[in-house]
């Protein structure tokens, strides 16, 4: 669905240096603290900014040479962008409707209904969560092939945020050759409903797994100054110094779970790849 090749795109404080595929029926997260690159990715794939060099191809075309009815089965929703706040959802109904050619009024308007989105209030008047659930519904009533959602879920409580992604889970179902990127920084939800996680710090992918992989093989480990220094390191992938010790992140629970049991292990997850991939020492 997309690939993505040594594409770079340099600011004055900031150097986006990447490469990335999503195939078809997969549905990726791409994860990084604030300032990682995640949304300049984004844009770029969009063609919402020129990067200097590398090539994005969507669908199999480059991105920049997207026909109409290609950019009809993109389904976009930014967490910084949305429609106006003094339309309605029955006036945006209209205006996805002139603007996609399969757009389904009856899907949109069952989602609506389901999710309990008033038609005739303006949106202005409408909570965070009401205005999330609508830039989703938006995002997939015109049979898209490819969902490509940044912080679909910021900002919203637990029951809201589940809405939103028992959406695309219902989606996905129904669309099983859909291929979704989607990057957020809440790792309950990409865990839970993606297939890989892309992790992206100053610019750079420094690591691509398996969801299942990272959850059941990556674990934590805490370890004392003495432990640290007589444990074996070779599968130690980065480390984060903490009061007691070391925290430490590893490909490889099972090894460290036999040949130390004594030392702690905790099971790794998105928070803690994050954390110390992006934020501790690298070994």
């Amino acid at each position: 669905m997309v690939v993505i090749e040594n594409l770079i795109k340099k600011y004055p404080d900031f150097s986006l240096n990447i490469s990335l595929d999503i195939p078809e029926g997969r549905v990726s997260g791409l994860v990084g603290r604030n300032g990682a690159g995640k949304s300049t990715t984004i844009k770029a794939m969009l063609g919402l900014i020129r990067p200097e060099s590398g090539s994005v191809r969507i669908f199999g075309k480059d991105a920049a040479s997207l026909s109409v009815m290609d950019k009809e089965t993109i389904g976009v929703a930014l967490s910084d962008s949305g429609f106006s706040n003094y339309l309605t959802v029955k006036s945006i109904r209209k205006i996805l409707k002139d603007m996609y050619s399969s757009f389904d009024e009856v899907f949109f308007d069952r989602l609506c209904r389901d999710l309990e989105l008033p038609m005739d209030k303006p949106l202005k008047d409408f909570s965070t969560g009401m205005k999330a659930k609508l830039r989703v519904i938006a995002a997939i009533t015109h049979k898209a092939k490819l969902l490509i959602m940044d912080e679909p879920t910021s900002g919203l409580d637990v029951e809201a945020r589940n809405e939103v992604l028992d959406i695309l889970r219902n989606y996905l179902a129904e669309n099983e050759d859909c291929s979704i990127l989607i990057s957020s920084h809440i790792s309950s939800d990409l865990e839970n409903l993606c297939d890989d996680i892309w992790l992206i710090n100053d610019g750079k992918l420094i690591l691509h797994e398996e969801t299942d992989s990272l959850l059941d093989r990556y674990g934590v480990l805490k370890v004392s100054e003495e432990e640290y220094e007589k444990l074996d390191q070779s599968h130690i992938l980065a480390g984060r110094k903490e009061k007691y010790g070391w925290r430490l992140f590893t490909g490889e629970k099972q090894y460290y779970t036999e040949n130390y049991p004594e030392i702690v292990i905790e099971n790794g997850s998105i928070d803690d790849l994050i954390l110390i991939m992006a934020g501790g020492v690298k070994k």
